[in-house]
């Protein structure tokens, strides 16, 4: 028995009724649409346009046919405008009855959401605000409501204890321009412009240790986690390894081409970055004394340099504006920001996040890693800003000029703003700050001054919400650029 082929357009035909029926026709009127659907067999070029035009308005715009009566009404104004724009002169010819088909068709749309006729299919159904006329400003109080809105967004900063001095350590005879606490937190290091490095007890103040042998100012320092190793770099191009054992230099790392002015050790891998007025960051294997990368790219002093264990492994600031982000791996640079309009001196990593903050004169900026997303501003310390130090939930900004700030680090609110004092017998130009540090715990932050002294800052023990109110007020929303 020979099976009998159903004919190909006839089953296409019937396919495309029941598409148009489920989904191109308006379903509260679904048995009219039953009645009245027609599809010929061969439809010319008009009918396809006609169907599809129908398929678009139907199925794609009937959820958003309910427009806001301020936004409906404004439709309508310029569907108007456009009529009495497009009335034909005395001498031109009337327009082709099937635009003008197509255009009623199309501002039908706004006329109806306009006068409320038309039921929505909407799954959300707007709540419409009252007229203009019944509200008391019109314009003036939606922009209001707008801004209210913006500012119950912003995050309300946490209540932080004010900083206080607990306790000033002479000994330098140079600006201290650079600090490092040991892992241990027993002490604590400080390198200064009469060329010695010293180590303090952290507990107590008192001068443990002097190393010398620089011959120029120590511009950084770092302490090993894993060795028995100081590392210190100088103005004098020299980069030099410190047994703590024998408290002797067991090695020097050779390259740089002018002073060094920061150093930084990376947390897992046996290696050091350092970077300087030549404008390259160098990487040192420890060990072997090799340069094993030179990151070169920026073109001015590199003035910050920090190490992580996760891609950016190294980011860099330099007085070029810039701040660089590298892949330790290639020995290339990853990405590069230039949101800065000065050149940027300080730069701190969060403890525990995976984010960081950038210092330049009158700007401080928070970055997300690893593709360095902007954050958000810290406004309001109009400073040379030296020195950025970060705890985890406190960051310090250390002036040129002496004013020191306390920002809230998830909020970016400075709930403390003062001015060091510089020690009696020095000019009160001497109050700068150079350097700064949290210790280990993150309670205590220690301040490297042009005064040649080093402050170390405690909160107030006996501060509380009620003597210390958290004076904050939500304005507009942190900027954006």
């Amino acid at each position: 028995m020979e099976v009998v082929q159903p004919d190909l357009k006839v089953l296409a035909l019937q396919n495309a009724k029941r598409s148009k029926f489920l989904f191109a026709d308006p379903p509260h009127d679904r048995e009219s649409a039953r009645k009245k659907l027609r599809l010929s067999a061969d439809p010319t070029e008009g009918q396809r346009q006609k169907e599809a035009l129908s398929l678009r308005l139907h199925a794609e715009y009937q959820d958003l046919a309910d427009l806001p009566p301020a936004l409906a009404q404004k439709q309508a104004n310029v569907a108007g405008a456009r009529k009495r724009a497009r009335k034909p002169a005395n001498n031109e010819p009337p327009a082709a009855p099937e635009d003008q088909k197509v255009q009623k068709l199309i501002e039908g749309i706004a006329e109806t959401s306009a006068t409320g006729s038309a039921a929505s299919t909407a799954l959300v159904q707007r709540r419409k605000p009252p007229p203009t006329s019944q509200r008391p400003d019109g314009p003036t109080s939606q922009a209001l409501s707008t801004a209210r809105a913006q500012a119950t967004h912003q995050v309300k900063p946490d209540w932080h204890p004010p900083w206080k001095l607990m306790r000033v350590i002479s000994g330098h005879l140079g600006w201290v321009r650079s600090l490092a606490v040991e892992p241990h937190n027993q002490w604590f290091a400080s390198g200064a412009g009469d060329r010695t490095i010293k180590l303090w007890d952290l507990a107590t103040g008192n001068l443990r240790l002097t190393l010398t042998g620089h011959i120029s100012t120590v511009r950084g320092l770092a302490v090993s986690p894993r060795h028995p190793y100081l590392f210190s770099c100088g103005e004098d191009k020299m980069v030099k390894c410190w047994d703590l054992e024998t408290n002797k230099v067991i090695r020097h790392y050779h390259g740089h081409l002018s002073g060094v002015y920061t150093l930084s050790l990376h947390p897992t891998l046996d290696v050091l970055v350092t970077g300087g007025r030549d404008g390259v960051a160098r990487v040192w294997d420890m060990r072997t004394r090799s340069n094993v990368h030179v990151l070169s790219g920026h073109k001015g002093t590199v003035a910050d340099v920090k190490c992580q264990e996760a891609d950016p492994q190294v980011i860099s600031a330099s007085l070029d504006s810039t701040v660089r982000m590298w892949d330790l791996a290639a020995g290339k640079s990853m990405g590069v920001l230039t949101h800065h309009k000065k050149g940027v001196r300080a730069l701190a990593l969060h403890p525990s996040e995976f984010t960081f903050a950038t210092g330049s004169t009158g700007s401080i900026k928070q970055w997300k890693c690893p593709e360095g997303a902007f954050m958000g501003n810290f406004d309001g310390h109009n400073a040379i800003i030296n020195s950025l130090a970060v705890n985890e939930d406190v960051m310090f900004s250390g002036g040129d000029n002496g004013s020191m700030s306390f920002w809230d680090w998830k909020s970016g609110h400075r709930f403390q703003a003062l001015d060091s004092i510089a020690q009696p017998g020095s000019l009160d130009a001497e109050a700068g700050i150079m350097s700064s540090t949290f210790d280990r715990t993150g309670m205590r932050l220690i301040v490297g001054e042009a005064d040649k002294t080093i402050k170390i800052w405690k909160p107030d023990d006996k501060a509380t919400e009620e003597t210390h109110p958290l004076e904050w007020k939500p304005s507009l929303g942190r900027q954006k650029f």
